[in-house]
């Protein structure tokens, strides 16, 4: 019987396949544990890529440094899926902390320090040093209980947006957007993930349940078969070249503090709390994304707590080891609502795989020769799945509230407005400046205001922080519900709370291990 597919209110329960209890045989959860990961490989090549590009590093140390962000994957899903929220999530590398770390990297390697450090390895201790310390504030809030706390004042008037600005955050990403963008390879993805998952999953069992992965595989050896043909030339969109694979090591050494002992600056620190800021609040509206997928009610306070104070020790580890953050996954929850899949099981085997491959050079080369416009296809369908799931959330509220229509309109197009000003400011910023500091410049004559924003620690966490259209959204529709009059009916509280986790539902690590107790409301394996 799949578990949890009748917890909370049930929704979603009958759509899955497999629920958050639920194991399947070995192999079977190994390939739907890979299918998890390749939902959000391109991102977690992306962000090492950039970062890697930005330090200058040189070329035999990025499959090291793209192994390890595997390896982290790996280690911090394992963490979370076992001792912290214990939801079905990947943790992955962030984007929202990549904005104050290009900013880290930026400051270091243009006034690299003395000693014979190399400027790409001093930046990346830095860029260490400041993850680490802003972690072990992350870790406070979630421990203390002060984020969990807040549960209670975010209503599905705020967590609607929020989740659907998580799907709308990839839409300007090159791999869709590109001026240059292969749109037969994109479509023709996108047409063989929306098939497999939509037309043909009650045909055959396959289908239902590896949607994705069939879907890349089949799209990518297209590519490939192309590209050895001569119809894609190296250079432009949906060419794959195998040389990388082929001079890739067997193997790499990925341990703590590999790169040296990571070193701190406060001005990066308070840069860095700004992403870890935003990658909280994409956290939040993940949570609930998830539980509403896998059929159970709202995360109660308890495992909002524990799933934060998770995120914070896993990036406290990223740090340790030189990757550039880790955090809760949206793609994989796009995954959930295509395959029906939501067992925390096939996550965990997943997480066990890329923990050990990221160990394997060749992995690393061969995920990285996945063209843009596959990985392009995924995402169209993977946070298009998000969106949907962000606007369901609106059936408990009252959609003919003035009140409520403001609220979410306005939130929505704060989020996507406010990062788009800040693109444009990085963008006007003279060559050798950076977004932030442009931006405290300009803001440093405005009267009045000009003395607070202009200062360096301010400007960075506005900068960082209104970046980030997820972040920007949810403290929007946050202060607003919370301002705006309204009841608790109109609010969708009334309704929510019914269907809502009560905290004795949810067991800690302590509580299972230590205690002896049997399970939550998505019991223990």
């Amino acid at each position: 019987m799949p578990g949890d597919t009748n917890g909370g209110d049930g929704e979603g329960g009958s759509l899955l396949t497999y629920g958050i209890d639920d194991r399947p045989p070995l192999l079977r959860s190994l390939g739907l544990g890979i299918q998890h990961y390749l939902t959000m490989v391109g991102a977690n090549i992306a962000v090492p890529l950039i970062l890697a590009g930005a330090m200058g590093m040189p070329d035999e140390f990025v499959p090291r440094f793209v192994g390890t962000f595997f390896v982290v994957s790996g280690v911090a899903t394992l963490a979370q899926t076992t001792l912290g929220n214990r939801y079905p999530i990947v943790q992955g590398a962030p984007f929202s902390m990549l904005a104050p770390a290009l900013a880290i990297v930026g400051v270091v390697v243009a006034n690299p320090p003395d000693g014979g450090v190399a400027a790409w390895r001093a930046a990346l201790l830095q860029l260490q040093g400041a993850i680490v310390v802003a972690a072990l504030f992350e870790v406070a809030l979630g421990y203390l209980g002060l984020v969990g706390r807040l549960r209670r004042f975010f209503s599905p008037v705020v967590i609607a947006p929020v989740i659907v600005l998580i799907g709308l955050t990839l839409f300007t990403a090159p791999q869709v957007a590109n001026a240059t963008q292969n749109w037969p390879l994109l479509l023709f993805t996108f047409g063989l993930i929306a098939v497999f998952s939509q037309l043909l999953g009650d045909r055959a069992r396959a289908f239902r349940l590896f949607p994705v992965l069939l879907g890349i595989v089949v799209a990518y050896c297209v590519a490939l078969a192309l590209s050895l043909s001569g119809v894609y030339a190296p250079g432009t969109p949906g060419h794959v070249s195998l040389t990388p694979v082929a001079e890739a090591p067997l193997s790499v050494a990925i341990y703590p503090f590999q790169w040296g002992v990571p070193r701190v600056t406060t001005g990066f620190v308070v840069g860095m709390l700004a992403g870890v800021i935003a990658s909280i609040v994409e956290s939040l509206g993940d949570y609930h994304a998830v539980a509403r997928l896998s059929g159970t009610g709202a995360p109660s306070e308890r495992r909002i707590t524990h799933g934060i104070g998770m995120e914070g020790l896993a990036n406290v580890f990223a740090g340790a080891m030189g990757a550039g953050g880790s955090t809760s996954y949206s793609e994989n929850i796009g995954a959930i609502g295509l395959t029906g899949v939501a067992s925390r099981y096939v996550v965990q085997v997943g997480a066990a795989a890329m923990l050990v491959v990221g160990f394997f050079g060749p992995f690393g080369a061969l995920i990285s020769t996945v063209p843009d416009p596959v990985i392009g296809g995924l995402y169209v369908a993977m946070f298009g799945q998000i969106v949907g799931v962000g606007l369901a959330n609106l059936k408990y509220v009252d959609l003919d509230s003035q009140r409520n229509l403001f609220v979410l309109g306005v939130s929505l197009f704060a989020g996507l407005f406010v990062p788009e000003y800040f693109s444009n400011v990085a963008a006007a910023a003279p060559d050798g400046v950076g977004g932030a500091t442009y931006f405290a410049r300009s803001m440093a004559a405005v009267p009045v205001f000009g003395a607070v924003l202009g200062a360096d620690a301010v400007a960075n966490t506005v900068f960082v922080v209104g970046s980030t259209g997820i972040a920007v959204g949810g403290v929007v529709a946050f202060a607003l519900d919370n301002l705006i009059p309204g009841t608790d009916a109109e609010r969708g509280l009334d309704d929510w709370e019914r269907t809502a986790e009560a905290d004795e539902d949810f067991l800690s690590a302590y509580d299972r291990f230590v205690r002896g107790g049997d399970g939550d409301a998505t019991r223990a394996d």
